[in-house]
């Protein structure tokens, strides 16, 4: 851990980093976040070395991102959620399946090592929900379809890809795979987002009167943080990333009576702390890894199959809504960012690869990062499709 001097003086090259990189984004019609996430390269140790990805600094990035998605469940009603159930599960099953058996292949024919190979095709599976609910929300476009079977179908994505780490990491131990336990890690996981988003909802829809009559305005925002805290560190004990846990979390708040003012009341804590988790995960990666025509062209391969396969499986999933609402979500469903990286550091630290295939997996999580926002943005421009618009209301 870093001297606090030190620490702050990295919190303000952050904070000013993430605000320059987006508004040259913004000057040229793209997204805040991939001004961030490049501001994060340039001013992270590949280029000028101003900062370095550190414990204080990841919490903060940590936060970031849990406010971030508890800001999108805020703006998500369960029961919209319901009506798109059908589609965001199949976006998400067979999201994961094409990811997988396609990185799996992939990563087979650089490296006949079946262990190396599922270890690689783990950090091709899961989305990052956080960057995609950035754009969603900086485009005001959650109330849409396809928004919603995105966000569906990034909960489901967590919990699958969890599933697959597990299976991966216990092949490549050479221990037993025990199905039992994978099972029951599973259904545990599955029940608390089911047990969280009804019993939750039904709570609040009847409880929260009682948020109304608060004398101090801040006080129901205190309690729905505080909430949002506690079931993300919750969510985090069944094996879960956080950021599901704050999207429940958000998601039950939003029956409150007082949504509208608790989605103003949080936007100063968005801008100040959601441009560490974009800024840090450009930080992390090693452009010096990358300088030999191999791990390019091994990088070039990666990045194409990982927003080729991704956005076939989306848009397979999302077909019922139309083509160009499933091409939205295959869009939406493309980005990996700190999911292909937290694999990337696992398979790095148990030994599966060198630093060269590390550095690959690392700034191919950051380019599906960087390519996909911009031309989900731009589909998101364009009205909705008449059978997106039939699913909504129906």
């Amino acid at each position: 851990m870093g001297h606090p001097t030190t620490i702050l003086l990295e919190v303000f090259v952050i904070f000013a980093a993430a605000q320059v990189g987006g508004w040259l984004a913004r000057s040229i019609r793209l997204p805040d976040v991939v001004g961030q996430i490049v501001a994060g390269c340039v001013v992270g140790p590949s280029v000028f070395g101003w900062i370095t990805p550190s414990e204080p600094l990841d919490v903060l990035s940590e936060i970031g991102v849990v406010l971030l998605l508890f800001a999108v469940g805020l703006e998500t009603r369960l029961d919209d959620v319901k009506r798109v159930g059908g589609s965001a599960f199949a976006v998400g099953v067979i999201g994961v399946v094409i990811p997988f058996v396609c990185g799996a292949l992939w990563a087979h024919s650089i490296g006949p090592d079946w262990p190396r190979s599922l270890f690689v095709a783990a950090a091709f599976v899961a989305t990052s929900a956080g960057i995609t609910a950035s754009v969603l929300k900086g485009m005001g476009a959650l109330h849409r379809i396809e928004s919603r079977v995105i966000l569906g179908a990034a909960v489901i994505d967590d919990i699958l890809a969890m599933l697959l780490l597990g299976v991966v990491v216990a092949i490549q131990a050479g221990g037993s795979l025990r199905i039992g336990s994978l099972v029951v890690v599973a259904a545990e996981a599955v029940g608390f987002v089911l047990v969280v988003g009804w019993l939750g909802t039904w709570m609040m829809r009847r409880g929260s009167h009682w948020l109304d009559r608060a004398r101090n305005p801040m006080s129901p925002l205190l309690v729905v943080l505080a909430l949002c805290l506690g079931l993300a560190w919750v969510s985090t004990r069944f094996g879960l990333a956080a950021i599901i846990g704050a999207f429940l979390a958000g998601m039950i708040a939003s029956e409150t009576h007082q949504r509208a003012r608790l989605e103003e009341q949080m936007q100063p804590l968005l801008a100040l702390l959601t441009p560490f988790f974009f800024v840090l995960t450009g930080a992390r990666v090693e452009l010096a890894k990358l300088a030999s025509a191999e791990a390019l062209w091994l990088l070039l391969a990666a990045t194409l199959l990982a927003i080729a396969t991704k956005l076939v499986g989306g848009w397979l999933g999302a077909i019922r809504l139309g083509p160009r609402s499933a091409l939205i979500v295959g869009v939406g469903m493309v980005p990996r960012g700190e999911v292909g990286i937290v694999v990337a550091a696992l398979g790095l630290s148990a030994g599966v690869f060198g630093d060269v295939l590390y550095a690959v997996i690392i700034a191919m999580s950051l380019l599906t990062s960087i390519i996909a926002p911009p031309f989900l943005a731009l589909l998101l421009k364009q009205p909705e499709s008449p059978a997106a618009t039939a699913g909504r209301s129906g």
